[in-house]
């Protein structure tokens, strides 16, 4: 079921919902290969640095760790890949390694195993929502009073969430430990918890939202049957629950449908174009 397209965003910067001018100029906002050039300059300019100053160790060091924490906020895993090891590639290369222990290029890794711990790797990997994916949600839903993000990452699906539903108390359940700090920092404006989205109870949200994988949505509508009261709601980006008529469907201002499925069955009337 299409649903008619919200009205566009006119609200000034500043507003909830709005990027900042310090998020607008986030290498992970530039045009791919930008980010992977900046990473890779940053990692030289800390090498020269590092030796003008007579600390080439540290300054070898930082290069290798600071790429990896760029990488956690770029999109797709193989654009993340490339991040990290543009500089020891070419550190390699020019030779430039021989002074640095071995387990010292393992430190691009850690940032990595912080973000992914082990037991998060059965869940989706970190695939940001897009600002305005979720456009025209408030439209079909109205403003349920809590909603959660099932794996909110650094906080991108908050974000999107806050523009369509800015009276709503906003919860990210996050399992990693370092996303979850960082999605903290991010979006003060949501409690963001460290938790399980599965051990989770979602009982008293009026709305779950998540940006999983098509293996996880029946074991999430199976979820959000048993636990969610009637007429709460389940909403995923892009991958819809097998075998389950939607209760809606958003085209998805970033391509990728939006689907939604209300707990108890049953369509809700939709209001007039440019409506909320």
């Amino acid at each position: 079921m299409n649903v008619p397209s919200a009205a566009p965003d006119t609200r000034e910067p500043g507003r909830p919902g709005t990027a900042s001018s310090a998020t607008r100029w986030h290498p992970a906002r530039w045009r791919w290969p930008l980010p992977a050039l900046a990473a890779w300059l940053l990692a030289w300019g800390l090498v020269a640095g590092g030796g003008a100053l007579g600390q080439a160790r540290a300054g070898l060091l930082l290069a290798l760790l600071l790429p990896a924490l760029l990488a956690l906020g770029i999109h797709g895993l193989g654009r993340r890949l490339w991040v990290v090891a543009g500089f020891p590639a070419s550190a390699l290369a020019l030779g430039l390694a021989g002074g640095v222990p071995a387990a010292a290029w393992l430190l691009p890794l850690l940032p990595l195993l912080l973000a992914y711990p082990l037991r998060a790797w059965r869940d989706a990997p970190f695939f940001p929502t897009p600002a305005a994916a979720l456009q025209g949600l408030a439209a079909v839903v109205g403003e349920p009073a809590r909603v959660l993000e099932a794996g909110c990452g650094l906080g991108h699906g908050l974000a999107a969430l806050r523009r369509e539903l800015p009276r709503a108390t906003l919860v990210g359940l996050e399992w990693s430990p370092l996303l979850a700090a960082l999605a903290r920092l991010r979006r003060p404006d949501a409690e963001v918890r460290r938790g399980d989205l599965w051990a989770e109870p979602w009982g008293g949200y009026g709305l779950v939202y998540l940006f999983q994988r098509p293996e996880s949505m029946a074991r999430a509508w199976a979820k959000a049957q048993a636990e969610l009261a009637p007429g709460g709601w389940l909403v995923s980006l892009e991958f819809a629950v097998p075998g389950v008529a939607p209760t809606a469907r958003l085209p998805g201002a970033c391509g990728r449908p939006v689907w939604l499925y209300r707990v108890g069955g049953g369509r809700r009337s939709m209001p007039a174009p440019g409506g909320r």
